[in-house]
């Protein structure tokens, strides 16, 4: 990744008395691949379209390549959006459809079928040139929405939940394309999206928002393994949040003592990462035991999801894979447990 390409700095937008982004500061690197994610109503999409051109800020300035954005048109910002609904024009031809932006500048002809012709085929497209789009499946109008934006070599694709009207099976596999046309173009990519593990697979960063403010801001593995407050942990993943009492202490939890833990806390830890086990591990020092009685079990195909109740009625839930678990009956007690450097303690 190169270079700062976007700045948001102080960025605030209200409309009417609410505020929907409250003192943004964002940087997002030249080649980047960033995803702005969170629940609906958090902003993400306002700041999509704050960068677009399309809205401006209330207070604070954005820059883009080191020019002031404040008040600068959409149609003249060296960006591009591709929206949720495609917006295809039903009366062009694919083809027309990509060259439509190339004609308003007025481009000659011969390098219009040479940038149509490259675009086409970068999403895989060349041979529907002289299809309708109701003659396309929804995959494919995502694809030549795709095409009619890099087809103007915008130094910005913004994304805008652009395979949210597409099936699972579908929807995941353009998650791959999408990526790999990023690695392939180079240029920097802003998608929003509140699928985590659609930001997941593709962003380089994720920016996860809430009630109008970046909560953090990480690589994947960063905000899945380390989120800094309970809304993220919760939001990204699942997760088992257990609220530690006002003495620190957490029934049917044995807590290592180099753990250091405050009262009231919460005590995080994803499913994958608790073990169900039959005997104490080698290191019992090493992890945090518990005891609890089971509730639920659940086959996945590739594990077993168990849930575990606590003696004082909260919930651990655990995926095994170990053939013992198919034997295991409701009410059935439970031992269970995970390494200390899988703990994380959110004071928030």
């Amino acid at each position: 990744m190169g270079q700062e390409l976007i700045r948001l700095d102080g960025v605030t937008r209200k409309f009417g008395t609410v505020t929907a982004l409250n003192d943004i500061n964002l940087a997002v690197r030249s080649g980047e691949f960033l995803a702005l994610l969170g629940p609906s109503g958090c902003g993400k999409t306002t700041l999509l379209r704050m960068i677009a051109g399309f809205l401006d800020p209330s207070e604070g300035e954005l820059r883009i390549d080191g020019r002031r954005m404040n008040k600068v048109p959409a149609d003249q910002r060296p960006v591009n959006t591709v929206f949720q609904n495609y917006a295809l024009f039903p009366h062009m031809d694919v083809t027309e459809n990509i060259a439509f932006g190339l004609k308003r500048k007025r481009l000659g002809r011969p390098e219009i079928r040479t940038r149509v012709a490259e675009a086409l085929e970068m999403v895989g497209m060349g041979d529907f040139a002289n299809r309708w789009p109701s003659e396309l499946s929804g995959g494919q109008q995502q694809r030549v929405a795709l095409a009619r934006a890099i087809v103007n070599q915008p130094r910005v694709l913004l994304l805008d939940e652009p395979l949210a009207a597409l099936d699972l099976k579908l929807r995941k596999r353009m998650q791959i394309e999408l990526k790999r046309l990023h690695e392939r173009l180079g240029m920097t990519f802003i998608l929003v999206t509140h699928d985590q593990e659609e930001a997941l697979t593709i962003a380089d960063r994720i920016v996860v928002m809430d009630h109008g403010r970046i909560a953090q801001i990480g690589r994947g593995e960063e905000v899945y393994d380390a989120p800094e407050s309970r809304f993220v942990a919760d939001f990204i993943g699942e997760a088992n949040l257990l609220t530690l009492t006002d003495q620190g202490t957490l029934a049917g939890i044995t807590i290592p003592a180099d753990v250091t833990v405050s009262p009231g806390a919460t005590l995080m830890v994803r499913p994958e990462n608790v073990a169900l086990l039959y005997k104490a591990p080698a290191r019992a020092d090493h992890w945090v035991l518990g005891e609890g009685r089971l509730r639920q079990k659940i086959f996945r195909g590739v594990a077993w999801r168990l849930y575990a109740e606590l003696p004082d009625g909260q919930e651990v839930v655990m995926d095994t894979n170990i053939p013992e678990a198919s034997k295991l009956y409701s009410g059935a007690e439970l031992h269970f447990g995970w390494p200390v450097e899988r703990v994380r303690v959110l004071d928030r």
